[in-house]
């Protein structure tokens, strides 16, 4: 039995997707656990390229139950087109391999227009939200004011609840914003359109987790964004709603007894963010744009082009703590190939002293990177599957980053197809 993790050492957009798919072939379940359709895992495999938001990565390997747990703000607008996107390419998606806890909370519309209508409210001051109801489903959530999806199959006491917290909701809506009220016919027809399709899935996903743990069943969980983007621990308010962190998994999945023996942080060869907030190591002009292009840096969820830098030692080190990290993937090493020297973020300066530690969050605004140079490999290591047959300058800059971050890194990605990949 295997109970495995894995997670985002950064701000997001590591490359998870590309992890938990091709080791997924040595689980029967994958779970999500927190999180909603605020970003996206970009998978390339036999079926083509997606771009999955809600759908656990597990979704494209045939045997593997796939579990959307109570910890994630459960959008069935979004999830509902990703199993449509994804059936349409051929993928199998069906009540046996995909559960929905009973206790994941819908993300319901007016999530998204209140979003939307606080970012404009705070204009230049705007947190850089992808407008997807996040902030306002966990505010909800927090406040007792969202609805399960195994509030569904009781029907009287949904429409109850749901006039309760319509009710609500509108005085926010059109005393704060100034905007259209909500009627229970909206919602209802909201409810048939998007969520009641969903009722085949839904189930106690607590008790067959547990079950599947006493069983002796291999589980992986996987994370959305990454420890930087931690509401607790992360660049705080630039934070994402819920726990992004390994340690979170028990909780976000109901899987209460699990021990979670390898936790896998998923950190890049070099730096992205998407979003507003500080980032210390960010490039400008036409050295990101370079970076940039080469990355293919683009948000999956937005399209909107990601911030760039080099790798941030202070900030990666932090996050393997942050996760409790016991191994790293290195994703992207081959974007690196056309760079004669590689940029590398060591330190961060602050108020003229040089530290090595992560800074709490109001000091990241003071911060500036410390950057050396390592001698690049230029060329394609694409097409390499063996660790000895990368360039000397690539092992380096692998062994370089492992020995900065005090954490082994088993795998190194090359590419984005499955098997672009060396173990070491």
């Amino acid at each position: 039995m295997s109970v495995s993790a894995i997670v985002g050492i950064n701000w997001g957009d590591e490359g998870k997707g590309r992890m938990v798919d091709l080791l997924t072939s040595d689980f029967d379940y994958v779970v999500r656990y927190q999180g909603g359709g605020n970003a996206g895992h970009t998978v390339i495999n036999e079926y083509g390229k997606f771009a999955l938001h809600l759908l656990p990565s597990g979704i494209f390997r045939g045997g593997v139950v796939n579990v959307i747990g109570n910890g994630v703000a459960l959008d069935p607008e979004n999830l509902l087109k990703e199993i449509r996107e994804v059936t349409s390419k051929g993928v199998t998606v069906g009540p046996d391999n995909l559960k929905i806890s009973e206790r994941a909370s819908l993300l319901l519309p007016w999530h998204r227009d209140l979003d939307a209508l606080e970012e404009a409210r705070l204009a230049d001051k705007k947190y850089g939200s992808t407008k997807q109801g996040i902030a306002p489903f966990y505010s909800d959530k927090y406040q007792k004011k969202t609805v399960l999806a195994g509030e569904l199959f009781y029907p009287d006491e949904l429409r109850e609840h749901l006039l309760s917290i319509m009710e609500w909701k509108n005085l926010t809506l059109v005393n704060v914003y100034g905007a259209k009220p909500y009627t229970f016919e909206m919602l209802e027809s909201w409810i048939a359109e998007y969520a009641e399709p969903l009722k085949p899935y839904i189930t106690d996903a607590s008790s067959l987790l547990e079950s599947a743990y006493a069983d002796g069943k291999n589980i992986l969980f996987e994370a959305q964004l990454g420890s930087l983007r931690d509401l607790d621990y992360g660049i705080y308010p630039y934070t994402t709603s819920s726990n992004t962190t390994a340690a979170f998994a028990p909780v976000g999945s109901g899987l209460f007894s699990a021990v979670i023996d390898e936790t896998i942080g998923v950190v890049k060869a070099y730096s992205t963010c998407v979003g507003e907030g500080p980032f210390v190591c960010e490039m400008f002009g036409d050295e990101a744009e370079k970076l940039r292009i080469a990355g293919g840096e683009f948000g999956a969820k937005t399209g909107r082009p990601r911030r760039v830098g080099p790798i941030d030692l202070v900030a990666t080190r932090y996050g393997v703590k942050v996760q409790a990290a016991t191994c790293v993937a290195l994703t992207k090493l081959d974007i690196l190939g056309y760079m004669s020297d590689i940029p590398v973020c060591r330190a961060y300066e602050i108020d003229g002293r040089i530290t090595e530690e992560f800074p709490f969050p109001v000091l990241l605004s003071k911060a500036k990177p410390v950057i050396e140079y390592v001698k690049g490999w230029n060329c394609d290591i694409s097409g390499v599957r063996r660790y000895e047959d990368l360039p000397v300058e690539a092992r380096e800059y692998v062994e370089l980053v492992e020995s900065a971050i005090g954490c082994r890194i088993k795998y190194v990605s090359v590419g984005p197809e499955r098997d672009s990949v060396i173990i070491r």
